[in-house]
């Protein structure tokens, strides 16, 4: 059955969002592969899931331009929790940077948070069916 497995996040940095992404987000490292020349494969995802991010970092101006702007300011990716207080209460503590107070919606529990370089999220506990 078809599947998005991968979606490419431009970063600055490898080592800096590995490490964001896998301290304060608490996601796995997947793959760390040096693909010579200063080019990296490098696969993070929350725990026990099957969605991935691969983190790609900036090789050129446009590149740069568009890192922590990939989706134009809007929320541009979803990290679906089944305990929204814990998430938010960790992910807090651990210093994410959320741009609201969580609220109740009839879709869920929500709130909008960054990444260390500015890429909107939503941190969202799907309302029971």
């Amino acid at each position: 059955m078809p599947h998005i497995a991968l979606v490419t996040l431009v970063v600055r940095d490898y080592d800096e969002a590995i490490a964001f992404y896998t301290g304060p987000l608490d996601f796995e490292l997947v793959e760390d592969t040096d693909r010579g020349g200063g080019s990296r494969w490098v696969v993070v995802r929350p725990r026990g899931s099957g969605g991935a991010l691969l983190l790609a970092r900036a090789a050129d101006d446009t590149q740069r331009a568009s890192v922590g702007a990939q989706t134009g300011g809007r929320v541009g990716f979803f990290l679906h929790t089944d305990d929204f207080a814990r998430d938010h209460s960790r992910m807090t503590a651990a210093g994410v940077h959320f741009l609201e107070e969580p609220r109740h919606e009839p879709y869920g529990s929500v709130a909008v948070f960054e990444d260390l370089y500015g890429n909107r999220w939503d941190l969202l506990q799907p309302a029971a069916p």
